[in-house]
């Protein structure tokens, strides 16, 4: 659905994306997630068609992101949300009921019910969360085949929050909508998410269905009846480990049973696996390439 390939793209001689290559597919959410200034709004721009990569190219559905056809069926909602000044929402609504076709007017009514904002208030009087809310019943009315956000749900309380994941959620299964999300929040991510891209100073770095990537690296509780051995801590797989009291706790890269079966050749009093979060999978990730998350975690 989405393809990026080999995107190069500097600014005043710095690559702020360095041959980068994502693709998402046909129905999925997708998160991006990376530090700051990793890269994410900049791909985003790209995708959007905002601007255009030095090298490489990025289609959707096959075709350019800068052919009109395309430009008519993605929408994106950023921090920074696009309106008119002095637009009501009801004339931000006409604007957009001209720009993609797919508009659809009923779908419009369904959602103020739901947002509960007056459609005649100017845009730049509502509070910064009823902006949000706004950007997305105006957005969800367009039915768009593509939906990017960045960091779209800043402002929006938690009860909000929760109805707009569950729109994205439904138009995602009911119409086989394609959503590529940019957040700081991993926790909302995990709830959602079926596929995950990991950046890092312009560059993808891992990108996997998220089942997998939280596979793919665990958390060991582990007792010996006296120190941990010194050939299982120096282990290239073990990214991280900490003592509390008797207790080790291990982050080790590797199928969890295979790893077990390895921890229990040293005959450990205890050996537990812990689920880790998508917040710990990303830090632990990024602390391999050289990022110091000593503490952070526990």
């Amino acid at each position: 659905m989405i393809d990026a390939e080999r995107v190069v793209k500097t600014f005043d001689g710095v690559r702020a994306l360095d041959n980068l290559s994502m693709h998402v597919k046909k129905g999925s959410i997708y998160g991006l997630v990376g530090p700051n200034g990793a890269g994410k709004t900049t791909i985003i721009n790209h995708i959007t068609g905002a601007l255009r990569p030095d090298k490489g190219k990025i289609l959707i559905n096959g075709q350019s992101v800068y052919e009109d056809s395309v430009r008519s069926s993605v929408l994106s909602i950023a921090d920074d949300w696009f309106y008119y000044a002095t637009f009501t929402i009801k004339e931000m609504a006409a604007f957009y009921r001209s720009v993609y076709k797919r508009f659809n007017d009923e779908r419009y009514r369904a959602l103020k019910n739901i947002f509960g904002i007056d459609e005649k208030k100017q845009i730049r009087r509502l509070s910064k969360g009823m902006k949000k809310q706004a950007a997305f019943w105006l957005a969800l009315s367009c039915m768009p085949e593509t939906l990017i956000l960045d960091e779209p749900l800043d402002g929006l309380d938690p009860v909000m929050r929760r109805q707009v994941l569950k729109l994205i959620i439904g138009d995602v299964s009911d119409r086989g909508m394609t959503t590529l999300v940019s957040s700081h929040n991993l926790r909302e991510l995990e709830d959602v998410c079926d596929y995950v891209g990991i950046i890092h100073r312009g560059k993808m770095i891992i990108e996997k269905p998220l089942d997998d990537l939280k596979g793919s690296v665990h958390k060991y509780q582990v007792v010996f009846k006296e120190a941990i051995p010194k050939e299982l801590e120096e282990n290239e797989n073990v990214l991280h480990s900490t003592k509390l009291g008797s207790v080790y706790t291990l982050i080790i890269k590797g199928d969890a049973e295979s790893v077990k079966r390895e921890i229990e050749k040293y005959a450990p009093l205890v050996c537990d696996v812990v689920g880790l979060t998508l917040e710990e999978v990303f830090i632990y990730e990024l602390g391999g390439l050289g990022y110091d998350f000593e503490g952070i975690l526990v």
